[in-house]
């Protein structure tokens, strides 16, 4: 397949709240392809569609495969049912604001819902890694950046960060 560029904030493409995929297309299969050449070349972990510039409910993620063997996961039309009880505070970077790592605190457990490209219907719970990973890209799909997840002093201290990298 091929790369695709990610766009970096504060591109207006990244506030945007997705619509759903109506099918599971050609085109959604090339997408989901190109979106998971250009997560492992970037080199991330998960990567939401709008990041590539498409406004769809998708997103990519592997969250274990820089640690060992890949396992892609394509996650279309997903929807958090059940955010677990704990928390945890954890630098969490993205691959559109490169250089920024946030502090932001999620649950650590999820339960998800999503199709994946064989038009199967997964209902599973995420745990650690995988559970942030899931909610970071998910977050993507409604318009949302980790600088929205931040109190008002870390994001002007991680917008500055950001603005004088090179």
């Amino acid at each position: 397949m091929s790369l695709r560029p990610i766009l970096t904030w504060p591109h207006p493409g990244l506030s945007v709240v997705c619509t759903p995929v109506d099918a599971i297309s050609p085109a959604i299969r090339t997408l989901a392809a190109d979106m998971l050449d250009t997560m492992y070349d970037a080199p991330g972990r998960g990567l939401a569609a709008p990041q590539v510039g498409e406004t769809l409910r998708m997103f990519v993620m592997d969250p274990g495969w820089k640690d060992g063997a890949r396992t892609p996961m394509v996650c279309i039309n997903p929807d958090i049912l059940d955010r677990g009880e704990t928390h945890e505070t954890g630098g969490e970077g993205c691959l559109s604001l490169p250089g920024v790592t946030a502090q932001v605190t999620r649950p650590t457990t999820v339960r998800m819902v999503w199709t994946d490209l064989d038009g199967l219907v997964h209902d599973e719970t995420l745990t650690g890694f995988a559970a942030l990973c899931a909610q970071h890209e998910l977050d993507h799909l409604d318009g949302i950046m980790t600088l929205d997840r931040v109190d008002a002093t870390q994001r002007a201290a991680l917008i500055a960060d950001y603005q004088e990298a090179p």
